[in-house]
């Protein structure tokens, strides 16, 4: 039977700007392969990057936040799969497609948990480790609210998933394990060998907090590994780079600001060693991900290298200061064997923890599961049924009063 999925964004996808635009624009391919028919909404503001849907046969929609008109739009499409992109979306949407889409299946792809990014960034502004209490903020509590109304949330990470059970009480029925889905047969084959590679690199979105305190970071790491690589440069990616990054570039120093990459997999296939010191963050890691599929080995943090790997031996090294990280990064650039190594252990990785071809029917069969069973699913889910009455209350309540205040200023 064919479906109508509505995949409500918070921005467009940008698959060659961020981990998050390149894990939607999978989930989107992903309905499509089933014959769906897939429409994409969102209330952003499109962007230089963004990829341009008709590609892949899905339709986009323009909607606006605090607005009637939204609900008129999801009563006359029906949707039978509705997915939001982040906690934030399934806020202002949710109590609208309960409403007048009652029948359709909510997913939450969270991308990240929210929660768990910007409590590990408050603490790392306040110079301390992260704690208990840390994870039970109001972001918190929104964030798991809005897990706990959905029918099933996508979780990224292996760490996430034991942290949504374990802190957070999460009813395990209501979450799905999804990595990023790498379809093996089309790696690269012919890939630089190390010593057709040079030079080290990162890339990440500058807009993302983390991968700005990353390049903040290798202003302390990069004249650790310069001492000891004196001709070695540090090539620095991402998309929408800000003055105050430009002005970091340092040819003399080899420490050199490249911003927008037109194509990530190129640049880092071409680079021998990949730096990502991730000091806060959450999910998975895109960056690292792409490491592994150009066989780039990387030096990173445990935060870095936190839910990609499970038990299995990192593509190259994890370290916890600043000269065991230039240590690290400098003995991977020097050693072929050790690099070999690292190049088998990504191979190990990649097979055993992101074939597309393994996941994408389980996450296919949870999905029929749920929508084939969906009255005792959501009979099971009280705590859900309990947020969605008062949610549809307050929530509904606010965005009306917002909404007639718009209309007032017009007139």
């Amino acid at each position: 039977m064919c479906k109508q999925v509505l995949v409500i964004g918070y921005v467009w996808p940008e698959p060659n700007s961020s981990a998050a635009g390149s894990h939607m624009m999978s989930l989107l391919r992903f309905f499509r392969s089933q014959q769906w028919q897939v429409e994409f909404a969102s209330p952003a503001q499109t962007t230089e990057h963004m990829v341009d849907l008709s590609q892949y046969d899905i339709t986009s929609k323009h909607i606006q936040l605090n607005c009637a008109s939204f609900d008129e739009y999801v009563q006359t499409l029906q949707p039978d799969i509705v997915m939001f992109d982040r906690f934030m979306m399934e806020e202002q949407f949710g109590w609208r497609v309960d409403k007048y889409a009652p029948n359709a299946l909510k997913i939450l792809d969270t991308e990240d948990l929210q929660c768990l990014r910007n409590a590990r960034h408050e603490a790392h502004k306040a110079h301390r480790e992260l704690v208990k209490d840390d994870l039970h903020s109001d972001l918190a509590k929104r964030e798991i609210a809005a897990i706990s109304r959905c029918d099933l949330s996508l979780i990224i990470s292996s760490y996430e998933m034991t942290l949504l059970s374990d802190i957070y009480k999460v009813d395990p029925a209501l979450l799905h394990h999804l990595p990023f889905m790498v379809e093996l047969n089309n790696l690269p084959n012919a890939l630089p060998t190390y010593s057709e590679r040079q030079h080290f690199m990162t890339i990440g979105n500058f807009r993302h907090a983390p991968n700005w305190d990353a390049v903040l970071y290798l202003q302390e790491i990069w004249p650790l590994i310069r001492k000891q690589l004196p001709k070695a440069e540090l090539h620095i990616y991402g998309s929408y780079p800000p003055p105050k990054a430009t002005a970091l570039n340092n040819p003399r120093t080899g420490f050199l600001i490249k911003g927008w990459a037109e194509d990530a997999l190129q640049v880092m296939q071409n680079a021998r060693v990949c730096l990502a010191p991730l000091r806060f963050g959450a999910g998975i890691k895109g960056k690292l991900l792409e490491a592994m599929i150009t066989q780039t080995p990387s030096v990173t943090t445990a935060i870095g290298a936190e839910g990609m790997h499970a038990d299995l031996p990192w593509s190259g090294s994890i370290a916890t200061s600043a000269q065991e990280f230039a240590d690290q990064a400098v003995a991977l650039y020097n050693d072929e064997q050790v690099y070999t190594q690292a190049q088998m252990a990504a191979k190990n990785i990649l097979s055993q923890i992101y074939d597309k071809s393994l996941l994408e029917p389980q996450l296919l069969k949870k999905i029929n599961n749920i929508i084939n069973n969906i009255k005792q699913h959501r009979r099971d889910n009280f705590v859900g049924q309990m947020l969605k009455h008062h949610t549809m209350r307050s929530t509904q309540y606010m965005a009306q009063w917002i909404e007639a205040k718009n209309v007032n200023k017009i007139r």
